[in-house]
């Protein structure tokens, strides 16, 4: 059976009362278990006496009571997320977009960040807070495919991210590869030939690094393009500060004239610190150097120039991962696991494309 109580009436002062399941059953002229399946989301209701019911809830302003239907089903009505950092924004960003999808389910979210440390991945995969919450979703740096499959706490779980594939829990993921070669022939197509990469990572851990490059590669292979190591930089981090530091070696790295004419920026944060290095320097962009990132992060939207970019499908990812979460809670979807990609797209800026002055000031 279904929530017996609900909202309280708005009727007046001396009626107010505890909206439950027998009031909307009244009102529309049906059972109270009917009320509670179209509450619960079961299909097997007719669409008239679905929208009947619908009408009557509508009407008497009935909301479930999310707490009394956790306790009768043993849940918490909280999941997980947890992520390497919070001060990046792509991370900041998807976790806005996860506690949305999250509260369409009723469903509250407890935000960790790991560090990306083994050791607090590890904590965060055997059980969060004595097993308060209901499900978890995961973007792990450091653990591998073999350190969840040992894992002891059977909290169901969905990954994010690029570190593990085809491993033991659903999974929703952008396709990095096609995404980097997609950022990179935009750059080809400009007629750039020095193209840069700014991202690379040599830990075993850089899974998102190593696809992103070689995106990159596949890129210059398809357009006839030497891949000359000189343009590729390592950094240790994904921030500001890295993407700066990096453009500054490739700069005082090249021969005299010869320095690059575009750069691929493995995230949004390490494209603006490479377009500070750039504009100190000295350099126009995009007319001497076109400059591309990877995220969408909306730091990238207002800088001059605004910043052309690979937007992953954040909300999509978010509402796939919660789904899947959904799914593995209620039981509805056993056996092997999932993986889903979601969609992305290049959005062109002024950093590759130019910036187009208004006539009033021709």
């Amino acid at each position: 059976m279904g929530d017996q109580t609900g909202s309280t009436s708005a009727t007046g002062p001396e009626e107010r009362h505890r909206v439950g399941l027998k009031d909307v059953a009244r009102l529309a002229g049906v059972s109270v278990k009917t009320v509670s399946n179209v509450v619960n989301g079961y299909v097997h209701v007719t669409p008239r006496t679905r929208a009947r019911v619908e009408q009557a809830i509508k009407e008497l302003n009935y909301r479930p009571n999310l707490s009394a239907r956790n306790l009768r089903r043993g849940r918490s009505g909280i999941i997980a997320l947890a992520v390497p950092e919070l001060d990046i924004p792509y991370f900041a960003e998807l976790a806005r977009l996860v506690v949305d999808a999250a509260e369409k389910h009723g469903l509250t979210v407890l935000i960790d960040q790991t560090g990306g440390t083994r050791e607090r991945e590890q904590q965060v995969a055997e059980g969060i807070r004595d097993h308060m919450i209901d499900g978890l979703i995961f973007s792990p740096l450091a653990l591998t495919a073999d350190d969840l499959s040992a894992r002891t706490d059977d909290t169901p779980m969905v990954l994010l991210g690029e570190r593990i594939h085809h491993g033991p829990a659903d999974h929703v993921v952008v396709h990095n590869v096609a995404a980097a070669r997609e950022a990179t022939l935009h750059l080809i197509g400009l007629g750039r030939r020095r193209i840069a990469a700014i991202g690379a990572q040599d830990s075993p851990a850089a899974e998102t690094a190593r696809l992103r490059l070689t995106g990159y590669h596949q890129a210059l292979a398809q357009a006839g393009l030497p891949a000359d190591e000189r343009l590729i930089a390592s950094v240790e981090a994904y921030h500001r500060a890295d993407g700066a530091r990096a453009m500054a070696r490739l700069l005082d790295a090249s021969d005299a004239g010869d320095p690059p004419d575009a750069v691929f920026c493995f995230n949004d944060l390490l494209a603006l610190g490479a377009l500070r290095t750039l504009l100190e320097r000295g350099y126009a962009v995009p007319e001497e150097v076109a400059l591309a990132g990877f995220d969408d992060i909306e730091d990238g939207r207002y800088g001059t120039p605004t910043l052309t970019t690979i937007s992953p499908d954040k909300q999509q990812l978010s509402i796939q991962a919660v789904d899947l979460l959904v799914e593995r809670m209620s039981g509805a979807t056993l056996g092997a696991t999932q993986e889903i990609f979601v969609d992305h797209r290049l959005v062109i800026r002024e950093s590759t494309a130019g910036r187009t002055v208004p006539l009033r000031h021709r």
